[in-house]
């Protein structure tokens, strides 16, 4: 017994065949070469057979006696309609790619023999071969070419012939050997063959072709994989009958000829008529996409035929269950090639699939879901190569639990690329009867489709969405039916609006579900991306924006990640791998899986530049071997790049990290936040810079939805910046901002007074590391002045840095030394100064401090040696502490006080980290 029988006498789970877990595409059983000849190319002068071919093409519907002629009620679509019908049976379709060779065919047919029980029956609905890399042919597309070809006379098409036949031949000696079979097949591909050579010729010599005659040709490819298909169940042993779908269906075209109506009470008549021709069979192998008209005619079923064929075969039979196999695991959330993180479906409405078809995803089309509708006949699409995977379920009823513990509001997000948006506006439009309606009558008469529609309650404008390529002949055909009104000022404008995207999101879960839009948008808006127009109907069951089409994927991650994503994904790129990005890389390696656990919180580092490499990775950086790979595996430098990289990046939160105290990365900020990159960064050259450029950025902040977080500037990590903003928004006035603002001199003059002369202290600072390697660097009190220019900028001062006063600690004669080693050796002279300093604060009782000062009331900074009683706060520093003073309107009689270290590459790095923390809630951790 084969493995497949004994799979099928398992127990059966509804909704499924009793299918194998896998079934595996044998090895092709290789033949000896049949004795049959290629077609040979033909003069079009050759005569066409003497044959009737509009016989070939039309085959009229006759009257049938049958048990039922009439469509049943969708209320009984449990009942057994006639003695073949009912929920016994279920109905299969496999499409191109899954007959696109005879090992793939053998497989799809053990799989379907493999299923057939004593109290199940099976119809199989095939299209036409796909292509295959042995065989790169696509049937379909040939038969299609080779019409083309004939009516416009091309030789050609006699070549497209021959291939066809050559590839069934082939397809057919590998999958049926040397047999009875065999010959039955090619016989009738044959006799078909030259059929189809006489009505090419016809359609050659008469320069045209009809559509009948273009749907009768077409529909071969069907055909012939369902003949294969057919006789390959038969050599596996079923009990099966080919049925060829244009002796049952008949179908009448719509109004609008792009698809057609399913004629149900004659096909029902006509499918009883074959049943009791061909008896009662277990295995039925029908092929899709092709029927007849009322007349007789050969037809096809237009777009997405075979699904059709496969719908309208369930809801005929009455079937239990309709599977649609294809190459992809089912129905996605988002388009997998647009956003990777997009998780396939388990479960959607018939509504669901119907809005998400319409925006392009990878559903069934709404039309071929309505025969399966009417009778509540769920359809699952499931991986003809990747059988383990369940597929998505497709019925009245989806479990929103089965996606994501119950908490799914929107299903799925799909775009449509390439649209216009066409505005026309103007006060005369006000309270006018029948304004959409000329509008949208002067469209549609223009052939031009409407893919949106928003309109502002105000009546003073009305847009629309279409193809990009109807844009230009939209707005000119509004144009010359508004020309009165545009010359009278009642329209002002009919405005184009190319380069837009449309971006839905659908989901039955919206419904009722409040704060749904409030969500979508804040995602957009957090992934900085602009809204030109806004469409939800009442149903709740799709909203839909339009947005600029450069935006389309960061908008598509970015509302698919907020929705389906539990963590928050954010793509950091460090610029400045030294001491302070160096440590904050090993935080983050340390922290990356613990903040992902417990907090939903997942850093991703794309990216590491220093000031003559960089590296970038699409999946992200090894931070286990990122300084190996910096040196070996870096391309040079180049800030731009790093953030074109970053913004093109699928995650749809980026930060660029700046642990420079460069200049370049920082007149960079601007540039990256325009894409959409927050910036985090304890570089102080921007906060204490020009101020039209700071000026610039914190603009963008607050009007781009983008952050920009900088608590490392001031104080290393100390919660400075973060106190003195909660201060300022709840309403407190600041008055005096006093603090020990530098690590080092915190240090120098904190150890200063225990005996050595100041240059003996200096010197100990630079041994221990508190200093830069000139220590002029500290002592000339640049650095103290730029963070008081950032704390005054923060309270509303809008300094610049050359306006604030600094007390330089380094000598007039020692400023324009060379080297710092001259510098360290000439010190000691200018000893006395300091000491002479030093003894009259301590005979009066106090001691010296070297301070940054803002003082709000006067507008004014400064940075200076001050004396400071014994008992203050900024005499009882140790070490490098840092300490600030906030006198404030609340906190006037006592200041508010922040003291703790404010140097070191680990704090320094730790107030980085905080912020990108800060970030992520932001973003919705």
């Amino acid at each position: 017994m084969r493995a497949s029988q004994r799979l099928a006498q398992q127990a059966r789970v509804e909704g499924t065949c009793p299918l194998p877990r896998r079934a595996v595409c044998p090895n092709p059983q290789r033949v000896a070469s049949h004795n049959v000849h290629l077609l040979q190319p033909v003069h079009l002068a050759a005569a066409i057979p003497q044959r009737n071919l509009s016989a070939a093409v039309r085959k009229p519907i006759v009257s049938v006696q049958a048990a039922s002629t009439t469509a049943p009620s969708p209320s009984n679509a449990a009942d057994v309609v006639t003695g073949v019908r009912g929920s016994h049976w279920q109905v299969h379709k496999f499409g191109g790619t899954c007959m696109a060779s005879a090992d793939r065919i053998r497989a799809a047919a053990e799989l379907m023999v493999a299923g057939v029980g004593p109290d199940s029956s099976t119809c199989v609905v095939v299209s036409a071969m796909g292509n295959h890399p042995t065989s790169p042919i696509k049937v379909t597309d040939l038969i299609l070419n080779m019409i083309k070809r004939a009516s416009k006379q091309d030789a050609a098409f006699l070549v497209d012939l021959a291939a066809l036949q050559e590839k069934h031949v082939e397809t057919a000696k590998q999958l049926l050997g040397q047999s009875k079979e065999l010959t039955q097949f090619v016989a009738e591909l044959m006799d078909d063959i030259t059929n189809l050579k006489a009505m090419l010729q016809a359609m050659s010599i008469a320069g045209m072709s009809t559509d009948a005659f273009s749907d009768f040709v077409v529909g071969h490819g069907e055909l012939w994989s369902g003949r294969l298909f057919a006789l390959c169940c038969k050599q596996l042993g079923a009990d099966v009958a080919f049925l060829d779908t244009r002796d049952v269906l008949v179908v009448s075209p719509t109004s609008d000829g792009a698809s057609v109506d399913l004629q149900e009470a004659d096909s029902n008549a006509r499918l009883d008529a074959w049943f009791e021709a061909q008896g009662k069979k277990k295995l039925v192998i029908a092929t899709g996409f092709i029927a007849r008209s009322p007349e007789g005619t050969a037809t096809t079923l237009k777009r997405n035929g075979s699904d059709f064929s496969a719908t309208i075969m369930g809801a005929l039979l009455r079937s239990r269950h309709i599977t649609i196999w294809t190459d992809v695991d089912g129905v996605y959330s988002a388009d997998p090639r647009k956003v990777p993180e997009a998780v396939c479906l388990p479960s959607m409405t018939y509504h669901e699939a119907w809005e998400l078809s319409y925006f392009g995803a990878n559903v069934l089309h709404p039309r071929t879901t309505l025969p399966a509708m009417k009778y509540k006949i769920p359809i699952t699409i499931r991986n003809f190569f990747n059988q383990e995977a369940p597929g998505t379920r497709i019925s009245d009823f989806a479990s929103d639990a089965e996606v994501w513990g119950g908490k799914a509001t929107i299903k799925g997000f799909a775009t449509i690329d390439n649209v216009t948006l066409i505005n026309v506006e103007g006060t005369g439009m006000v309270g006018v009867p029948g304004i959409a309606s000329r509008i949208f009558s002067c469209v549609r008469d223009a052939g031009i489709n409407v893919i949106m529609i928003s309109q502002a309650s105000s009546e003073q404008s009305i847009c629309f969405a279409v193809k990009g390529s109807d844009g230009p002949a939209a707005a000119r055909v509004l144009e010359e039916r508004f020309a009165d009104s545009i010359a009278a000022g009642r329209v002002s404008a009919v405005q184009v609006i190319p380069a837009c995207c449309v971006l839905a999101a659908v989901g039955q879960g919206m419904v009722a579900r409040k704060g749904v839009a409030a969500t979508m948008m804040g995602a957009l808006a957090k992934a900085n991306v602009n809204i030109k127009a806004i469409a939800q109907g009442s149903s709740e069951y799709n909203i839909t924006v339009l947005i600029d089409q450069s935006d389309s994927e960061r908008a598509l991650r970015a509302v698919h990640s907020r929705f389906y994503l539990s963590d928050v994904p954010i793509g950091v790129g460090i610029v400045g791998p030294g001491l302070i990005g160096g440590t904050l890389i090993a935080q983050i390696r340390e922290q990356r899986q613990q903040l992902k656990k417990e907090f939903g919180i997942d850093l991703r580092v794309l990216g590491v530049a220093s000031s003559g490499k960089m590296i970038l990775r699409e999946t992200g950086v090894d931070l286990e071997n990122w300084k190996q790979e910096l040196e070996e595996k870096s391309v040079p430098c180049d800030l731009d790049a790093f953030g074109s990289f970053l913004s093109s990046h699928y995650i749809p939160n980026r930060v660029i990290v700046d642990c420079t105290a460069s200049e370049a990365p920082s007149s960079k900020y601007f540039n990256w936040m325009e894409k959409g990159i927050h910036v985090v960064t304890p570089n102080k050259k921007l906060g204490s810079g020009p101020l039209e450029q700071y000026q610039a950025v914190r603009r963008m902040q607050r009007e781009g939805y983008i952050h920009f977080f900088y608590e490392g500037t001031v104080g290393a990590g100390l919660p400075v910046m973060g106190t003195l903003k909660h201060l300022l928004e709840t309403g407190d006035k600041v008055l005096k901002i006093e603090g020990i603002l530098s690590g080092t001199l915190s240090y120098i003059f904190n150890t200063f007074g225990d005996g050595r002369p100041f240059s003996a202290v200096v010197q100990d600072a630079k041994a221990r590391g508190y200093t830069e390697p000139d220590p002029r660097d500290d002592l000339n009190g640049t650095d103290v002045a730029r963070k008081v220019c950032i704390l005054a900028r923060e309270c509303g001062l809008m300094l610049e840095l050359d306006s604030i006063p600094v007390e330089s600690l380094v000598p007039e004669p020692l400023r324009q030394v060379g080297s710092s080693a001259e510098y360290m050796a000439r010190l000691p002279d200018f000893d006395g100064e300091m000491d002479a300093k030093l003894r009259e604060a301590e005979e009066s009782g106090e001691c010296l401090r070297y301070v940054g000062v803002v003082d709000a009331q006067s507008g004014r900074g400064s940075v200076e040696l001050r004396r400071y009683p014994k008992s203050h706060p900024f005499a009882q520093l140790q070490g490098s502490d840092n300490i600030l003073s906030f006198t404030t309107a609340r906190y006037f009689k006592q200041p508010l006080i922040i003291r703790g270290p404010g140097a070191g590459a680990d704090v320094t790095a730790a107030g980085v980290f905080s912020d990108l923390l800060r970030l992520a809630a932001y973003l919705g951790a």
